[in-house]
Parts: structure tokens; C-alpha cells; sequence
């Protein structure tokens, strides 16, 4: 993951020298040394359950959209490169840069929690009959239904502040889109096939934004 981030943001550009690629990429690969550490040491099934990228009971939806999620990260990445460092398209100032940081670090720690609090948080969309499956209510859940997904609406953010790109924060807002409807997709899913997740919906209310959506 470090590596393919690392070619994504300065492969582009033909450079190294980049101070915030460098700080964005010293945050990411510390917060995802961090988290693995956390899981080998606390949920060791979590983390066996999230090196699964397919699944035969993987939802057929999530087999065309998983991997888009997974390919357009990097994409985007690059994109946030040519604009911050070759082309200039839309430039920050450097206070929004530190802005950014501070999102980017929020987003870790909204995503660490969720880590913490749901064993059963897989990168795909299936049910895990095989591990317990129940519904996960307590912690950032007891606020929204997709803390993960907010998360990552906070990274989407984060990083392209941080990298210097106002073009990135709208391709960061598209690659939400997708998220979204993937938590929509997700939803009916659970409603339907896991036991009491109607019911906590209806306890919760919003999916990602509290009083927004």
C-alpha cells in the first residue's frame, strides 16, 4: 500500500521533492502501521477478515464496485499531484495546508475508532455468518450508521487541503458518491439478511453526517 501510494503521488510528477506528499505519506503509512498493530495485537480476526479482497458470498454489486474503489484512490491521488506540483490548476494557501493536516488526523482517529469498535468490519460487503455476524451499535455507531464511511469523507477531504489541491477536493467528493451509494447498496443488504439491523435503523437515523444524512 505505501509503495503503490508513493508512485501514485510522485511518479506523476518526476520528482521527489515534495514536502506535503512526504508529510501525507509519514501520516498514512504511521496511522496504517499503527492500526495493523492494533488488530495483531487485539482482533487478529479482524485483520484476517480484511486481507479478504473477494469472497464467494461476497454481494454481486460489490464485486463491480469494490474494485473501482480500490483502483480510484490512486488515480485520484495522481491527478492531486499534477494539479499541486506540475500544472499549479488550483492552488491553497499554505494555512489551508495545515487545515488539511488536522482533517487528515481527525479522519484517523474516527477511522481507528470504528476499528475499535466493530470486529466485524470487512472491506467487503458480505455477511459473516462464519464469524458471529451481529449488529454493531456502541461507539461512533451510536451516532451514524457508516462511521467508516465518514472517515473516509474526512480523508477525501483532508488530503487534497493538505497536498495543496482545490480540483482534488472534487474529485475526493466524487470517489464519496460512490461510497455513498455503496452504503446505501450495504444497507439493504443488512436490513435484510442480518438480524435486528431494521431496528437500528430505525434507532439511528443518519448514515454518515448526523442531522445531514
Amino acid at each position: 500500500v505505501s509503495l503503490a501510494f508513493t508512485l501514485a503521488l510522485f511518479l506523476p510528477i518526476g520528482t521527489f521533492a515534495w514536502l506535503a506528499g512526504w508529510i501525507f505519506l509519514v501520516l498514512f503509512l504511521g496511522f496504517y502501521l499503527a492500526v495493523t498493530w492494533w488488530l495483531f495485537r487485539h482482533n487478529p480476526g479482524l485483520l484476517q477478515e480484511r486481507m479478504h479482497l473477494g469472497s464467494s458470498d461476497q454481494k454481486g454489486w460489490d464485486k463491480v464496485l469494490f474494485p473501482l474503489l480500490l483502483l480510484l484512490p490512486f488515480v485520484w491521488l495522481m491527478f492531486i499531484a499534477l494539479d499541486a506540483v506540475r500544472f499549479h490548476w488550483s492552488p491553497l494557501p499554505i494555512w489551508l495546508q495545515f487545515v488539511g493536516a488536522l482533517v487528515l488526523l481527525g479522519s484517523f482517529f474516527l477511522l481507528f475508532l470504528t476499528f475499535r469498535e466493530n470486529t466485524y468490519l470487512s472491506t467487503i460487503v458480505r455477511i459473516q455468518a462464519d464469524r458471529g455476524h451481529t449488529v454493531v451499535s456502541t461507539g461512533p455507531y451510536h451516532y451514524v450508521r457508516h462511521p467508516m464511511y465518514t472517515g473516509m469523507l474526512a480523508f477525501f477531504v483532508g488530503t487534497p487541503l493538505l497536498l495543496g489541491s482545490g480540483y482534488g477536493i472534487v474529485g475526493g467528493l466524487l470517489l464519496m458518491l460512490m461510497l455513498a451509494r455503496r452504503a446505501v447498496l450495504e444497507e439493504r443488504t443488512l436490513q435484510t439478511e442480518l438480524r435486528g439491523y431494521a431496528a437500528y435503523m430505525a434507532q439511528v437515523k443518519y448514515r454518515l453526517v448526523p442531522y445531514v444524512w
